[in-house]
């Protein structure tokens, strides 16, 4: 009830203005103790990737780029926290206005353009932190950098913020980065990954621990493209991937105001494209290859289709912004009762 309220002003408001006053205000509730008034702890270890996730429902990447506000999230009762999409350079993302609500249809469209202040403003900020979940940092290419030289980007990404993470996504599916989804074909994914996972084991021996490594891909994706994309994945040793980012389709939102803009749509409409990928994936994959589903979970039992289809763990953002905290709970409510 009390998010509604607050929904209201903030809707008012420009969506990406919204989007900073409503982190700001986390991060001063969280420094005084009132997020803990949000939070019903609820114990449900998942082992997933070799690591022990206090519960299984996460952050998406994209609420907090920048690893500013990862600590406030967490205490909202999230098992898990990503934060990104980073890289090497800060960029300002896309022209504004560049973020819409689709309010009739619980969804958003952006093309923010993966605006984010730098790796090393991020690791300056996760070197220390109290967050007691698993903290994934999620990895990109800067925009004008050519797309045949994007594993560049990705690995010294990758070495910036080894130490820090419990697990890296490579992010390869936004559609708001020219060309980017390109790597997410065959010849193009096995040379990425390549180079990729051999870094990642170099590291592994320089630190004394190995961090999981997932990818993240699109909703987009023809049938063909799937058994195609998880030989590649499970060739690497991947140990998981993330279903899905954003779409490009108008599905469900045709004629509604905002539909038409340019980006990537997210949020309930997306669900029925994220679940079939999910699905198919789960099929084509071995099953020690984890999958964390995303994508239209607007209600607690959106998270437990994605469960029942056959994720590990499940993540949103969209769904933040039209329900508010109460998610969280609702969403490990409902997985819980589902495995009672």
């Amino acid at each position: 009830m009390f998010y509604e309220l607050v929904r209201k002003a903030l809707f008012a408001t420009d969506p990406e203005t919204a989007h900073e006053l409503t982190l700001e205000s986390l991060r001063m509730g969280y420094r005084v103790g009132a997020t803990r008034l949000w939070c019903k702890e609820q114990s449900q270890p998942v082992h997933c990737m070799g690591l022990e996730f206090p519960n299984p429902v996460g952050v998406a990447p994209g609420l907090d780029k920048n690893g500013d506000y990862f600590e406030a999230l967490g205490s909202l009762g999230f098992g898990f926290v990503e934060i990104g999409t980073i890289t090497p350079r800060p960029q300002p993302g896309n022209p504004k206005p560049r973020v819409f609500r689709l309010t009739e249809a619980q969804a958003m469209i952006n093309r923010l353009g993966f605006n984010n202040k730098g790796v090393d403003h991020l690791v300056r900020r996760v070197r220390r932190h109290n967050f007691k979940g698993v903290l994934g940092i999620n990895i990109g290419k800067n925009f004008d950098t050519a797309i045949e030289n994007a594993a560049d980007d990705y690995l010294h990404c990758l070495e910036k913020v080894y130490p820090h993470a419990d697990y890296v996504t490579v992010n390869i599916s936004s559609p708001n980065t020219r060309n980017l989804r390109d790597l997410q074909g065959e010849d193009e994914l096995d040379a990425l990954l390549g180079k990729i996972t051999e870094r990642r084991d170099q590291l592994a021996d320089e630190y004394g621990r190995r961090v999981p490594l997932a990818v993240k891909i699109a909703p987009d994706l023809d049938d063909e493209a799937i058994p195609a994309i998880a030989g590649v994945i499970a060739h690497h040793r991947m140990d998981a991937v993330i279903a899905t980012n954003t779409t490009v389709s108008r599905d469900g939102v045709e004629g509604m105001e905002h539909a038409d803009e340019p980006g990537g749509l997210s949020g309930a409409p997306l669900k029925p494209k994220a679940d079939k990928i999910l699905a198919s994936l789960r099929v084509a994959l071995p099953r020690k290859i984890a999958l964390i589903g995303v994508g239209g979970i607007v209600t607690g039992q959106d998270a437990v289709d994605k469960i029942e289809l056959g994720a590990d763990l499940v993540q949103f953002y969209t769904g933040m912004v039209y329900r508010g905290p109460d998610l969280v709970n609702e969403c490990l409510q409902a997985i819980a009762e589902r495995n009672t």
